[in-house]
């Protein structure tokens, strides 16, 4: 058997060279023989229904080779990588800025651009939610199905109220962080056409394409083996092309005008469309004993997790899950909770919620450090993991744990004592 060593060796990428030559193939460089162009017209208002729109008015432009709104999906209205909640085109109610309303075809880009200005909603506005402390209020509109708690998660160990007993020093904060854009360079362009033996193809740079193969399938009423997903050069993603975006849009527009069509998103298109990273709200209270041994935490996450769930349940309970981060504390009581607002649906990022807490824990550690006239390093290294530590969720840490060794080598570096 043969091993390649790749921790401190230097590897060739196989798609290095094309990239930097700028041969690479990303799907707005193809083009096919009568090609089309689509474009989505998104909801300009957070919360509410459509009243009117001017369809048949647009049908009419000059270049407007269709017009497609929800009642022309063959399929499934709806799809999303755990809940299917987010909307092809929107049926029923519109919860974020971005929505999608109509899908337009048209057989040039200008005729695409004139089209999309020359829609007109006439929308009935709701009053939404954009906090999570208005989401959790009684009696706040509900935008998730029965409830705006999208998930809830519980980290139990040992006795909390005994820890807390045992604490010489309490340090108590609410920490908050915010929404972030994964700002990839390439964005999103996704082109659908029927193949030559029949399959409905989608050219898209993804990081799913067995996900966007069941989705599309879904969405156009068919079986997964009639769809084909050809994953391009991919541009950067950093979890944001885990949510489909421009895939059902191309296919069902190729599915219905039984021609080749593009959709490509400018920049802001691209930031108003896709998920971001959870904004988070942690309430931390930990609490040290004389020693300098941690002996207890406390914590309380609220991730908003905007309109639409995403990744929402596996991000907080990441996040519930690495909330007292790489140290030994015997009493542990954590809640987390994905919260439903108004605001753009968050999902992945990388991290995938394991990067927001490390705020509220390393902040927590220092100023526990401080009540004890330690330094902070020493006092990260009595009471961090090593191999035979048991995490707050049971987990039995039997090997891979270097956080010793890591501070060791800075202490060295910095001549500190430990």
């Amino acid at each position: 058997m043969r091993y390649v060593i790749a921790v401190g060796a230097s590897q060739i990428r196989p798609d290095a060279y094309e990239k930097v030559t700028g041969k690479a193939i990303y799907p707005d460089d193809l083009e096919f023989p009568d090609m089309l162009y689509a474009g989505v017209y998104r909801s300009t208002i957070p919360y509410g229904r459509v009243i009117k729109m001017n369809i048949e008015e647009i049908r009419k432009l000059p270049g407007v080779v269709e017009v497609i709104d929800h009642t022309m999906i063959p399929g499934a209205k709806k799809h999303g990588v755990i809940f299917k909640d987010i909307p092809v085109l929107v049926d029923d109610m519109i919860k974020r800025v971005g929505d999608c309303l109509l899908l337009i075809v048209c057989d040039t880009k200008e005729a695409l651009r004139n089209a999309l200005k020359a829609v007109k909603v006439e929308y009935e506005e709701y009053e939404g939610v954009f906090t999570i402390e208005d989401a959790l209020k009684e009696g706040a509109p509900i935008i998730g199905d029965d409830s705006n708690i999208l998930y809830h998660i519980k980290v139990k160990k040992g006795d909390i109220e005994q820890g807390f007993k045992e604490a010489k020093y309490i340090v108590e904060n609410t920490y908050y962080s915010q929404m972030t854009e994964h700002v990839f360079l390439q964005p999103e362009c996704a082109i659908g056409k029927i193949g030559d033996d029949g399959l409905v193809e989608v050219y898209v740079a993804t990081q799913y394409p067995h996900y966007d193969r069941e989705e599309v399938a879904r969405c156009l009423n068919l079986k997964d083996e009639e769809v084909r997903i050809i994953n391009t050069a991919v541009g950067g993603a950093f979890g944001a092309r885990e949510d489909i975006n421009p895939q059902c849009h191309a296919a069902l527009a190729a599915y219905i005008t039984k021609r080749p069509v593009k959709v490509l998103y400018d920049r802001e298109e691209s930031i108003i469309s896709h998920a971001k990273r959870h904004p988070m709200k942690m309430y931390y209270k930990t609490g040290v004993r004389e020693d300098g041994k941690l002996c207890a935490l406390e914590a309380r996450i609220y991730g908003d997790t905007g309109a639409y769930a995403s990744w929402g349940t596996n991000i907080l309970r990441k996040s519930a899950l690495h909330a007292t981060g790489p140290y030994v504390i015997p009493n542990v009581f954590v809640e987390a909770f994905a919260v439903h607002t108004n605001n753009p649906f968050a999902g992945a990022m990388r991290g995938f919620g394991a990067a927001q807490v490390p705020l509220a824990i390393e902040a927590q550690m220092d100023m526990l450090a401080e009540k004890l006239g330690m330094h902070p390093l020493k006092f990260r290294y009595i009471n961090c993991f090593e191999v035979g530590s048991v995490t707050a969720s049971g987990q039995v840490l039997e090997s891979g744990v270097a956080i010793k060794e890591c501070i060791e080598k800075l202490a060295e570096h910095d001549s500190i004592p430990l």
